[in-house]
């Protein structure tokens, strides 16, 4: 684990990297209860929505850790949460299926954005013109 984290190199121990993700955890956890809150009010499933949460949380994390080694933690954003619950769909009235699946659309396109680098490429090509 020392050779695959750098954790000498870091000046951290195994002791110290558990304890801060402790920390984290419960620094983080109240996004388990709220959230489900938030998107009930929405007319989502509050038990599938604690669910996701905690999976999603738990999976990004987790990759964040152990791919990505940056001891980053990943969960919902609760003022993106809030705004589609309460502006989205109970303001305009979009079904939150609807609301839902325009932010899958949304993910999707960034994620392409992102595979093919657009960022860099169209801040390149600003500077050419």
């Amino acid at each position: 684990m020392n050779q695959y984290f750098k954790l000498r190199e870091n000046h951290t121990t195994i002791g110290r990297e558990i304890l801060a993700g402790l920390t984290t955890f419960v620094s983080m956890a109240y996004i388990l209860f709220v959230n489900p809150s938030v998107l009930g009010a929405a007319g989502m499933n509050k038990g599938a929505v604690f669910v996701a949460t905690g999976l999603i949380a738990a999976i990004a994390t987790a990759f964040m850790g152990i791919v990505a080694k940056y001891p980053f933690a990943i969960a919902p954003g609760l003022g993106i949460n809030a705004f589609f619950a309460y502006s989205v769909v109970i303001g305009m009235k979009v079904p939150w299926q609807t609301a839902l699946a325009s932010v899958f659309a949304a993910g999707i396109l960034f994620f392409i954005l992102t595979v093919f680098k657009y960022a860099s490429w169209s801040s390149t090509r600003s500077l050419m013109t």
